[in-house]
């Protein structure tokens, strides 16, 4: 028991102990957290002991009703309890053991009883249940603690667990390209890169970022026991304090040393404008544009460069790159090259006409952005153009090294920004046009030029239906004269040719 207490390379949650031998086999798994694998048999000279001092994670946790019965015997015993979560509250903040089940007013009103007792627990005894139809019990089943590891570049969320784990944690948007297998283990993590385009991090604000996870039990499929959550770092670049609405945990800071010039890094945005520079938010394909980048910060001495600029469809199923490593475009027709705005060289702007992807009318950017002192240098790119031209053209996509000055974080930052872009392709029913429609009501009618096939077919049979009418009509009266008429008469039209 003292080996298993004083141990610190692990958490012994349990350990058996041979009285032949004098082994002392000590293990991080206890009942508990290997529930439903059958984990004891019986063996001889053999004790199996458990450790009650084990700090579980007991911040998120769910309890299963096993309805019509309840323990013989419990731990602790709770008068006046208001509610069913009060009980609850009672048994996850048990101060003396660990407490696995409660009951609330099944045994009196308000009463409230924990026990250290679930199902992994109770194999070895006899009848532990008395069997009241009215009556609930309420099981631990599983717990989480989750902890956000805020860093320079990234975000780690860290998971810790009462009960044997197997499955996986993934970026709730990105399940494939960010995602964590784990098998049968109670402490995980998944890593959440800010430029890492394949965890999809939002960037909510200056310097605040966020996604949502999710902790699933099945390799496949997503069941009522899996957990979703919201991570969130936020980062105040004058005093560099970081936090987050989990429970937070800050790690990787610099450290501090002695240097002759200290210089905070710049605040960068990234927007989408006409080419005038005005905000942006919805538009049609074809439309002028740009994305611009700025440096807030009026007294900086950085300038910036972008590179690793793409486009993706908001179903997450395509993606474009517009901007490469290099900082060159990949295609002139859609996207130029990024070109500074002011002498300063402190706002960049990438030209481009609106466009959309076939599956969505939401076109996401995110843009890899890094500061540099004193000066960026361009990068000589060879485009072609939409002839067939190839042209060299400079494209502010390459840093220049630094010199005699530190910075607090050289850091790429990872910029975002979606817009809502219509096609052109509206239809109406009435009339191929709609426009076409109303130009034509403001003249009062028909245009000049245009013809109605429909109208033109109608009139046309019209017209062939009278002739052959009137032909018969004619053929009829000739014949009922010539019946009708005296001999001399029919002789003489005879011979006049009729």
């Amino acid at each position: 028991m003292e080996l298993c207490l004083q141990e610190h390379g692990f958490t012994c949650r349990s350990a058996n102990f041979n009285h032949e031998t004098g082994d002392c086999a000590m293990s991080d798994m206890d009942r508990f957290t290997v529930s439903g694998l059958n984990s004891l048999t019986a063996e001889e000279r053999v004790d199996y002991i458990e450790s009650n001092c084990v700090s579980d994670p007991l911040k998120m946790c769910d309890f299963t009703p096993l309805n019509g019965r309840i323990l013989k015997t419990v731990d602790s015993i709770h008068q006046d309890v208001a509610t069913l979560e009060q009980c609850q509250q009672l048994c996850l903040q048990a101060p003396d053991f660990r407490c696995h089940t409660f009951d609330f007013g099944d045994t009196g009103t308000g009463v409230c009883r924990l026990s250290h007792h679930a199902t992994p627990s109770l194999q070895h005894i006899e009848e532990p249940y008395l069997e009241l139809e009215s009556a609930t019990t309420y099981q631990l089943t599983a717990c989480y603690n989750v902890t956000v590891d805020c860093r320079a570049s990234d975000m780690v969320a860290r998971i810790k667990t009462n009960k044997i784990f197997n499955g996986k944690v993934y970026a709730k948007n990105r399940p494939n390209s960010c995602v964590a297998d784990v098998v049968n283990d109670l402490e995980f993590d998944l890593r959440l890169g800010y430029h890492d385009l394949n965890c999809d991090v939002r960037q909510d604000a200056l310097g605040r970022f966020s996604t949502d996870i999710i902790i699933q039990h099945h390799d496949q499929i997503v069941t009522s026991q899996d957990v979703g959550l919201s991570v969130r770092c936020s980062y105040n670049l004058q005093n560099r304090s970081i936090g987050h609405g989990v429970e937070l945990q800050v790690s990787g800071e610099p450290d501090e040393s002695e240097e002759n010039a200290y210089v905070v890094s710049p605040t960068v945005t990234m927007r989408i404008t006409d080419r005038q520079g005005q905000d942006i938010h919805t538009a049609q394909v074809g439309d002028a544009l740009s994305l611009r980048f700025n440096i807030l910060d009026e007294d900086t001495p950085y300038q910036i460069f972008v590179r690793e600029l793409v486009a993706l469809d908001g179903v997450d199923s395509s993606e474009i790159l517009l901007i490469d490593s290099l900082g060159c475009p990949t295609d002139p027709t859609i996207m130029g090259p990024i070109t500074t705005v002011d002498q300063a060289a402190r706002s960049l702007q990438a030209p481009f006409d609106a466009f959309k992807f076939p599956t969505s009318d939401v076109v996401q950017f995110k843009a890899l952005v890094t500061p540099c002192l004193p000066s960026c240098e361009p990068v000589l790119c060879n485009v072609e153009d939409y002839y067939g031209i190839e042209r060299r053209v400079d494209s502010y996509g390459k840093r220049r090294r630094k010199r005699g000055v530190s910075t607090t974080n050289d850091e790429d930052m990872l910029l975002v920004q979606s817009i809502r872009i219509a096609d052109k392709f509206q239809f109406n029913k009435e009339m191929g046009d709609g426009k076409n429609r109303d130009r034509l009501a403001e003249k009062g009618g028909e245009h000049p030029f245009c013809m109605n096939i429909l109208g033109l077919a109608a009139a046309a049979t019209i017209f062939l239906c009278t002739q052959v009418l009137l032909a018969v009509m004619c053929l009829w009266q000739r014949k009922w004269r010539n019946d009708t008429a005296p001999y001399h008469d029919r002789q003489h039209l005879y011979h006049r040719g009729y």
